[in-house]
């Protein structure tokens, strides 16, 4: 076992595929899933960012690899998929992380452009699904699976101003209740997870003046989004079900 490896969490995901995980979440999620024992297909639209993350990764001995591509490109979904499985094998857990917040500075919805309303739903919502199809599809023949996908306290709460992130989010939450009410006793499970507010570049641009000592770390919320996944293998969580990051236990390990 690699030096860096947390022997605690060896048992989450043989290979798991992340979207958006170049930076924020996305990057503490690959980064803790393969210090964990986990092969591990890191997905962007920003190659360069993409693969020094997956260099540092790999300069610990990690099995991590990357994946450049747009979810929200139809065309891309195959590839990403077929790449991904052909990377690190038949994908056991889906990571649905990359999200846009639409249009910034963040306007009311009578200032957005319906092109940007557009491609939003595209990152957060079709793209997602596409992949989740892809990828399910291979889950379903082998009895198991797990799907993630990362939403917002936004999906519930109507903030001014947040209109395509929101909608974008809460549409994604029904279909993940869908997904889980279509998939009972399938050995598939997805659920949707709420961070919570994290100091990442998104929120950055989200709210710039917001004070980032207040915010959590993105390894700490990535730490309890595994403890979660822990729990969904035990039986221990809903299919479908919407779960805050902050209901689960900081599993990581500090050396």
């Amino acid at each position: 076992m690699n030096k860096n490896t947390d022997p605690a969490l060896t048992h989450i995901g043989t290979a798991a595929l992340i979207t958006g995980a170049s930076r924020g979440l996305g990057r503490a999620l690959a980064t803790a899933l393969a210090r964990g024992g986990a092969r591990v297909a890191l997905v962007s639209r920003d190659a360069t960012a993409l693969n020094d993350v997956v260099a540092g990764l790999r300069s610990e001995g990690l099995d991590a690899h990357a994946v450049v591509g747009d979810v929200a490109v139809k065309r891309s979904i195959h590839k990403i998929a077929g790449a991904a499985a052909a990377l690190v094998g038949p994908i056991d857990l889906l990571i649905n992380n990359a999200s846009s917040l639409g249009p910034v500075p963040l306007r009311p919805l009578v200032d957005t452009e319906c092109e940007s309303l557009e491609e939003t739903l595209a990152t957060n919502v079709v793209g997602p699904f596409r992949l989740s199809k892809v990828i399910v599809g291979s889950m379903l023949l082998r009895r198991s699976g797990i799907v993630v996908n990362v939403s917002s306290d936004a999906a519930v709460a109507a903030y001014a101003n947040w209109g395509a992130y929101s909608a974008s989010k809460a549409a994604a939450d029904h279909l993940t209740r869908i997904w889980g009410e279509e998939l009972k006793g399938s050995g598939v499970n997805v659920v949707a997870v709420d961070p919570g507010e994290m100091r990442t570049q998104m929120h950055k641009d989200a709210l710039p003046a917001a004070d980032e000592s207040t915010l959590q770390e993105p390894r700490d919320v990535a730490a309890r989004i595994l403890s979660l996944i822990q729990s969904i293998k035990a039986g221990a969580v809903a299919n479908g079900a919407r779960l805050e990051a902050s209901a689960f236990a900081n599993t990581e390990v500090r050396s």
